[in-house]
């Protein structure tokens, strides 16, 4: 269930009104506070909703403008111990699980996918991981950078900002997962060219190295990988899956390849640069193409769960009749 805070301004009332009582019984835990917003003024109204309906919902409240006249709270992954709530649940076509807030997946997008300093810092950090665990030919240190890599929210961003489409997302989105790579990449080749001057490895450990070698081989085969990580990366951000995001992380080799790419720039090393490149490149067109088709085809699928706009009550009538103080 999620559970929706909304401010009402008094000339939206009525129109509210009319769209929760069209709810039915899936709406449920239904409060209403007349006047209790003071700043600035309007009806406080709570109700659950079950999460796989609740984007019709939303989408006929943006078309009333309730969002520029009032406001709306979604907190999700609400639990309610409730015989109605079971019943609104039964009632509502669809599994909840399977169910697409476009509100909250947009609002994550806009969040995650800022270059900020943490950002910045963990990327630096899988990459030099990684680049360890090409050195030590280790696949458990190239594992663990790939978890530690955040470069899939900005890829996510990107793809909803075109399936969406929100284009005012796709600059800040691009910024970070191109801006992020260079700094990456900058970090990485110095840490690794005074490392390598210092003595601390041999040129020959980036050629020697055959449990991490598909690193340096981009083939078909890495981007049926990449397809199939930007799907299911995609699914689990949308569909309130977060924890299958863990073997997105680990599928791809984008922060391994970054790692490379360092290595071989430290060490003047082209063959492998250009490789590196190759599978970047490769990974990261493959989750771009499957994430935005797979968006699409989310909403061609949940479109089709709109009923028609339902009646509006009369004035001041049902759950807003209360006085207002």
């Amino acid at each position: 269930m999620l559970h929706l805070r909304l401010r009402v301004p008094e000339d939206l009332v009525d129109d509210v009104a009319g769209l929760l009582e069209g709810e039915g019984e899936t709406a449920v835990n239904v409060a209403v506070l007349p006047g209790a917003y003071r700043r600035p003024d309007g009806d406080l109204v709570m109700l659950d909703l079950p999460r796989e309906g609740a984007q019709r919902l939303l989408g006929q409240l943006h078309e009333i403008g309730l969002v520029e006249r009032g406001s709306i709270t979604i907190v999700d992954d609400e639990v309610v111990l409730s015989a109605a709530a079971s019943e609104a649940e039964r009632s509502t076509p669809g599994a909840p699980e399977d169910g697409v807030v476009w509100d909250v997946v947009e609002d994550h997008a806009r969040e995650d996918m800022r270059l900020s300093f943490s950002y910045v810092v963990f990327l630096v950090l899988a990459t030099l991981i990684a680049g360890v665990g090409r050195l030590q030919d280790q696949p458990v240190l190239i594992v663990g950078a790939m978890v530690v890599g955040p470069e899939f929210a900005p890829m996510a961003a990107i793809c909803l900002a075109v399936a969406r489409p929100r284009l005012g997302l796709l600059p800040g989105a691009a910024l970070t997962l191109v801006g992020g790579y260079v700094i990456a990449v900058l970090v990485g080749t110095v840490i690794w060219w005074v490392v390598y001057l210092l003595g601390g490895f041999d040129p020959a450990q980036l050629h020697h190295g055959p449990q991490t070698d598909f690193i340096i081989q981009p083939s078909v085969w890495s981007l049926v990988i990449a397809v199939l990580a930007g799907t299911a990366g995609v699914l689990s951000l949308t569909t309130d899956k977060s924890s299958t995001l863990v073997g997105v992380f680990i599928s791809v080799t984008t922060v391994p390849a970054v790692a490379v790419l360092s290595l071989a720039l430290a060490t003047g090393d082209g063959g492998d640069a250009v490789h590196a490149l190759e599978q970047l490149g490769i990974n990261v067109f493959g989750i771009l193409v499957a994430g935005t088709l797979t968006l699409l085809l989310q909403r061609v699928i949940w479109s089709h769960t709109a009923v028609p706009t339902p009646r509006r009550r009369s004035p001041k009538s049902g759950w807003f009749a209360a006085p207002r103080p």
